[in-house]
């Protein structure tokens, strides 16, 4: 996105700080996207063309000779906050963070496979959908460390409590899921490991399940993944494979293997393809495969994009059925 206005701002004290005022340059930016989706035929599509407009709001300062930097972004006509994080840069001993749904740890490789546009289980499911895909302390509610050593980016997560946006002065979440999590994830590009091309990480992540950890057996849930990508001229190719394991006696573990082709066609025309499988380990049943299969194709012009998928899953949540989504959307950055 193109920055549109920046302007000198006046860090008051007790927001960034509660001594001296400092000074802090705010970036605003946004897009707006139309789009026409098309549900499966067992759904009701209704009217199929939406609009979405972003709003991002940027600040970064120098407090106490430490690098303090603020995002948030709003969607639908300031409906609400979408994500926001608030990080200080340390130098050498890193950047910590606290977040609210920007994207943290374990989170920012849930699905690394290649693509021209969405992902290939986008707009299936639900909202809540989130089949084969890790993340123990999620990215809500949780703070966040990044550094990186000899080339290898590590970026950890913690959470205490429920993965939720609390406003300040307030506290969210109860129930089965209010426990502890944490969770890290490792990225490297193959130049330091001495393969030119490659983009390779691998994450692993705990969450007590609160209430149930006394009352079920092995009440921990553990994430792990890995994931490879390889570039050459204009295509690239990436595998990962993730596992899920359900903490407590009789829960349903997950294991999906996920792969995709990404090609730049030239230099505004991009396409791609990918299939998923999340295979349901039912303890003393059969285990159930989940299908995902999506093809995208994109189209920049300058600041606009025109870019449409085509997803399907098969078998959805390994608990039978069908559903599949189409979507052609046109975005203008500003």
């Amino acid at each position: 996105m193109n920055n549109i206005k920046k302007v000198g701002l006046t860090a008051l004290a007790g927001s960034l700080a509660a001594i001296s005022a400092n000074a802090a340059e705010m970036s605003v930016s946004g897009a707006s996207v139309l789009t026409y989706t098309s549900e499966h035929t067992t759904e009701a599509t209704g009217n199929p063309f939406g609009m979405k407009t972003n709003i991002g709001f940027t600040a970064s300062g120098e407090v106490n000779g430490y690098t303090v930097s603020y995002m948030q972004t709003s969607a639908d006509q300031f409906a609400g906050m979408s994500s926001a994080r608030l990080s200080v840069d340390m130098g050498d001993l890193g950047l910590i963070a606290f977040d609210q749904g920007s994207g943290s740890g374990l989170a920012t490789i849930d699905d690394k496979t290649p693509t021209a546009a969405e992902e290939i289980w986008d707009g299936l499911g639900g909202a809540t959908y989130t089949s084969g895909r890790v993340g123990a302390a999620g990215s809500s509610g949780v703070f966040n460390y990044i550094k990186e050593i000899a080339g290898v980016k590590i970026n950890a997560a913690y959470r205490t409590g429920a993965g939720t946006s609390s406003s300040d002065g307030a506290s969210g979440g109860s129930g089965a899921d209010n426990g502890n999590a944490f969770d890290v994830a490792l990225t490297t590009d193959g130049e330091t490991v001495g393969m030119p091309g490659f983009q390779v990480g691998a994450g692993y992540g705990e969450a007590d399940k609160g209430s149930q950890k006394d009352s079920r057996p092995g009440g921990d849930d553990e994430h792990m993944t890995v994931f490879a990508n390889y570039s050459y001229g204009p295509a690239t190719f990436g595998a990962q494979v993730s596992n899920i394991d359900k903490g407590g006696v009789g829960s349903v573990d997950q294991e999906a293997r996920r792969w995709g082709l990404a090609v730049n066609v030239n230099e505004s025309l991009s396409v791609s393809y990918g299939e998923s499988q999340v295979t349901y380990m039912h303890p003393g049943a059969v285990h159930v495969d989940e299908d995902t299969d999506g093809l995208a194709v994109a189209y920049t012009m300058g600041s606009m994009k025109i870019a449409g998928n085509r997803n399907h899953v098969q078998n959805i949540s390994g608990a039978g059925g069908s559903d599949s989504m189409t979507e052609i959307a046109l975005s203008f950055a500003f």
